[in-house]
């Protein structure tokens, strides 16, 4: 058995941040976005939407992105995404698209982005796919960081580790998504103390992944709160206890989803791209040819976990109880990779690989 090194966890104090230089300044770029909207209406039953596609836009030369990877919004109702544009990692917004406040200067692999409040104060969790997951305050201030999974003993030293996601309970344990690299869930404790691997790493197995890509807490059962995993290359996600038990699984076919996303008594969750073809054993994660790209549309399941719309893809059916294919109906979308879903229901799009685009408003109707 490998003893744990809970003492080589690295909480960083603005002191030990500025001399080696990770303190980051954050800069101001007050700046609007279009207000050009869609008259298509997309998506099906209680859930339509029309498309704001320049909602985020902003000046490129001043306030660049790569990928808009992921979205979270804060206690104050700004809404914060995180890309891999080391220019500025982090976008804050308010509601009507305007830009806030952005920050970031290092986080090239900026990938995963949740947030949780402690009872007095909000804080995000970054997860960086070059191998780190840092705690940061709204403001950028590092305040944990959590590296590759051997200084805790939960690796050897020749383990991939490329953090996708993290997603924080109700006691404040950390679950990092190992989703680009050995496929594990790793938990910590709030304070980055190592307390367990999820999951049985790359496979087919109930309590195996095919690309770990996203994890969140399900509290929609307040008195039995559970852990969803994404398993993209399976068109499915995986439930476990909050101790790492495999419950079930929510088979989504066709649709290579991104990390579920709770609102209210509803679960959502991007569809990063479709395809017709069944799963097969191996990542299709890493075999384009088998998927259609260019073909991501948002899916919402209701508290039961059916399917009750997709805007920008085919509604969904049902046969004899069970789910067919999802696909792309419409091209608006490239690859969806995240959601974010506002007090008024209305969702905000982030997208990979998308020709550097921003986010996108999806307003209820």
């Amino acid at each position: 058995m490998i003893e744990n090194k809970t003492d080589r966890r690295k909480f960083l104090s603005t002191t030990a941040k500025a001399t080696a230089g990770l303190l980051v300044a954050p800069h101001f770029n007050i700046n609007s976005a279009l207000p050009k909207v869609s008259d298509n209406v997309i998506g099906h039953g209680d859930f339509k939407y029309k498309v704001h596609k320049e909602w985020g836009n902003l000046d490129p030369s001043k306030t660049p992105v790569k990928n808009c990877h992921e979205m979270v919004m804060d206690s104050q109702g700004r809404l914060i995404m995180v890309g891999d544009d080391i220019h500025n990692n982090i976008l804050i917004y308010d509601k009507s698209g305007k830009l806030l406040d952005s920050w970031g200067i290092r986080y090239k692999g900026g990938h995963g982005l949740s947030l949780w409040n402690d009872g007095e104060e909000d804080f995000l969790f970054i997860c960086d796919t070059d191998g780190a997951m840092v705690k940061t305050t709204l403001g950028g201030r590092e305040l944990l960081l959590i590296e590759h999974p051997s200084e805790y003993g939960a690796y050897e030293k020749e383990d991939a580790f490329k953090p996708t996601e993290t997603a924080i309970g109700p006691n404040g344990d950390i679950y990092i998504a190992d989703g680009y690299g050995s496929q594990f869930v790793l938990q910590f404790s709030k304070e980055g103390e190592f307390i367990r691997k999820i999951g049985k790493g790359r496979g087919t197995g109930n309590d195996q992944f095919q690309t770990a890509h996203g994890v969140c807490i399900d509290d929609r059962d307040k008195s039995n709160p559970t852990l969803l995993v994404t398993s993209r290359a399976s068109n499915s996600f995986k439930r476990f206890t909050l101790d790492g038990t495999y419950l079930e699984e929510i088979s989504l076919p066709g649709a290579f989803i991104c990390r579920p996303v709770i609102n209210g008594q509803n679960l959502y969750a991007g569809v990063c791209w479709s395809s017709e073809i069944d799963f097969v054993e191996g990542n299709m994660d890493t075999h384009p040819t088998r998927t259609n790209p260019n073909s991501g549309f948002v899916t919402i399941l209701d508290e039961s976990n059916k399917v009750v719309s997709n805007p920008g893809g085919r509604a969904p059916q049902y046969l004899n109880g069970q789910l067919q294919k999802m696909l792309q109906q419409e091209p608006i979308f490239n690859h969806c990779h995240d959601v974010c879903v506002d007090s008024d229901g209305n969702i905000y799009v982030c997208q990979w690989n998308a020709n550097k685009t921003y986010p996108i408003k999806l307003e209820r109707v």
